[in-house]
């Protein structure tokens, strides 16, 4: 079977949008251009690798073990170029997947101290849910990942990065507002403040209504945990949040925050990689500066 790395990279975007004209667009190709290479590469494997409907398209059990593969060729490619880069000087990237906690909280001043000490790094970050974070570091699509350390880690080596809790936040002058401590479920009949729909946290905290039979009443969506405090301190609805923003949020809004019972309020994050000594060199010197 003949295929190069633009055909690896096409059909793994492919399959991560469900669509090959999404795909296409991912990759930078003509739509044409992108269907052609997926037929030849079905014509030389001798199988179909997608089944194909209105809805868009589906992999079949060869591309499933396509994708497979070749995510792990483009892991190693990646690896190659960003090793062989240290030596001659050159840049390098990093991909680095994190849930909205680590990516608002913490990883701003972890990543800019890194890149001050790697100038020659780039780091791509990706916000995701962490189950999601945690199949796709295994897959070899991410180097490294910052997840919840509730979620299964599977043969992932794993290591402590920071903790934190979510809290709800309300005005002061709000009927939650007196209240220490309360169930995720006695927030649902308040409109809420929150963020993007599609954000990892929003997703997350969706998902956690559904079995209590009750849906997020979502007022606003903002692009930050900064702006949902403000526009709660304006007596526009209440929000979830780290505990560390509203701490910082509270010293200048006036907001009280209230603790969650619930399990999954109390959020240890935690670093995880498929191989620590598989990585490139930037990549593990990466993972070192997020655990100190």
């Amino acid at each position: 079977m003949r295929f190069d790395l633009t055909d690896l990279r096409l059909f793994c975007a492919v399959a991560d949008e469900g669509s090959i004209t999404a795909g296409a667009a991912k990759s930078a190709l003509a739509l044409a251009a992108a269907s052609t290479r997926i037929r030849a590469l079905e014509q030389s494997l001798g199988a179909p690798l997608l089944t194909r409907s209105r809805l868009g398209v589906a992999l079949t059990p060869a591309g499933q073990a396509f994708t497979k593969h070749a995510r792990a060729i483009l892991a190693q490619t990646e690896r190659l170029n960003e090793e062989l880069g240290a030596y001659a000087g050159g840049g390098a990237n990093v991909r680095l997947l994190a849930n909205t906690n680590a990516s608002t909280e913490f990883l701003p001043e972890a990543l800019s101290e890194f890149l001050a000490r790697h100038p020659q790094v780039s780091v791509d970050l990706e916000e995701r849910l962490s189950d999601e974070i945690v199949a796709l570091i295994a897959d070899g699509v991410g180097d490294v990942g910052i997840v919840a350390g509730t979620v299964d880690m599977g043969r992932l080596q794993t290591f402590p990065f920071r903790s934190d809790r979510f809290v709800v936040v309300a005005a002061a002058t709000h009927p939650l507002a007196q209240r220490e401590r309360l169930a995720f479920a006695e927030v649902l009949g308040f409109d809420f403040v929150g963020l993007d729909r599609t954000s990892s946290l929003q997703r997350f905290l969706a998902a956690k209504a559904v079995p209590l039979g009750a849906a997020i009443r979502l007022r606003v969506q903002l692009r930050s945990f900064d702006a949902v405090c403000r526009l709660v301190a304006a007596g526009v609805g209440v929000g979830v949040v780290p505990a560390t923003t509203a701490r910082r949020a509270a010293q200048t809004l006036p907001l009280a925050a209230i603790d969650l019972t619930d399990d999954w309020a109390i959020r240890d994050l935690t670093i995880c990689v498929r191989d620590l000594e598989a990585l490139g060199p930037y990549a593990q010197a990466l993972v070192e500066g997020l655990k100190s």
